[in-house]
């Protein structure tokens, strides 16, 4: 990953570049962003910069995530009482390689451990402090590159704080999380957080045209949809049948949920809805809930008139798009959304998602009945 491969950020990049030439390079930050805006790919366009200026053959090396100088640490789950990232350092290496822009639930999904906890644990910082005692291979700069440095636990953290007070000499230690939300203020504060915004809709546009071969049309969806996250862009782009797979089950859930106020038999209907999604990955259904909430938001926008900023509308199987956005105003918009960050939050600390589903499948059918 060099600085030309990173969609837009154009500012950012700069500013790396500048602190490199400048010799103002601070030997820990922590680099803030959503996986999709980045910053794993912008962590590693900087770690490829460093180095090669001290060796002009390490850039391929950093590319190939194999610089004998650059070391990694990312959540991993405990198999065997084992939880070191080394141990699934080529299952990353792959995942990086093909995408660097991969999110935390990427991870998890390739790992096929969606009932599994992924944490960075106390093991994982006491292997590599034993890792920077030694001198570097090239004799320069040794950097570590924290993926996800807000799933440390506790144990990790504390044992971690040390190894930031007291780093070896010639070390530069790069984090990335989503927020500061879950590190330690004492992290924070020796540490110099450098914020990766999201991709301008311009940025994305122009990556999307120059990269892949797709309609100006659909990149106009896809980037009002991804919301500046160039991960979520290309799994939209790359969706297709999943598209009218959710497509399908939303206008279902709708239905539903209209029909059970006057007819309860169709709650049945509504627990096998619930049924079938959960049997998805975790990942598809957090997408799903994706899908919902941007559905929800355009049928608002439609109703208020606001048609021009409607990209995308359900048609399909006689669906009527004009007549379901009416009942979607002011009144239950909130409600609705509110329930699906509920469900996406669930989802995410592993909750039953039978349990889930059932439930937000059940409360739709009392908010979409709320007038304005």
């Amino acid at each position: 990953m060099n600085w030309e491969n990173i969609a837009g950020q154009q500012n950012l990049k700069q500013l790396l570049k500048d602190s490199i030439a400048e010799n103002r390079v601070s030997h820990a930050q922590l680099f803030t962003g959503k996986e999709g805006y980045g910053t794993f790919p912008m962590v590693l366009a900087y770690a490829r910069e460093i180095l090669s200026r001290e060796n002009e053959h390490a850039a391929s090396k950093v590319e190939h995530l194999n610089h004998l100088d650059l070391h990694f640490s990312f959540p991993v789950f405990t198999d065997n009482k084992n939880s070191l990232s080394k141990n699934k350092f080529e299952e990353f290496r792959e995942m990086i390689m093909a995408s660097p822009y991969a999110s935390y639930d990427d991870w998890t999904a390739f790992l096929e451990s969606e009932n599994k906890q992924l944490f960075i644990s106390a093991d994982e910082i006491d292997d590599q402090n034993q890792k920077f005692a030694l001198k570097s291979f090239e004799g320069g700069t040794k950097i570590l590159i924290v993926w996800r440095a807000d799933k440390m636990n506790v144990a990790a953290s504390n044992k971690f704080l040390k190894f930031l007070e007291e780093p070896p000499a010639k070390t530069i230690i790069l984090l990335t999380a989503e927020n500061t939300n879950d590190i330690l203020p004492t992290i924070l504060s020796r540490t110099q957080i450098v914020e990766v915004p999201r991709i301008s809709d311009e940025d994305l546009e122009a990556f999307l045209k120059n990269n892949f071969s797709i309609s100006e049309e659909k990149v106009r969806e896809i980037v009002h949809e991804a919301q500046g996250n160039l991960n979520d862009a290309i799994k939209l782009m790359n969706s297709g049948h999943k598209s009218d797979e959710f497509e399908k089950l939303f206008v279902q859930w709708v239905r539903d949920a209209f029909m059970v106020k006057k007819k309860p038999q169709f709650l049945k209907s509504i627990i096998f809805w619930a049924r079938e999604i959960a049997g998805w990955n975790r990942e598809k259904q957090k997408n799903f809930l994706n899908y919902c909430s941007e559905i929800f938001r355009l049928a608002l926008l439609q109703n208020y008139q606001s048609e021009s900023l409607v990209y995308k509308k359900i048609n399909a199987d006689g669906f009527n798009w004009a007549g379901f956005s009416k009942f979607i105003s002011g009144a239950n918009i909130e409600s609705i959304l509110e329930e699906i960050n509920t469900a996406d939050l669930h989802l995410t600390r592993n909750g039953n998602p039978k349990i889930v589903w059932t439930d937000l499948g059940i409360k739709l059918s009392r908010y979409i009945h709320k007038n304005s």
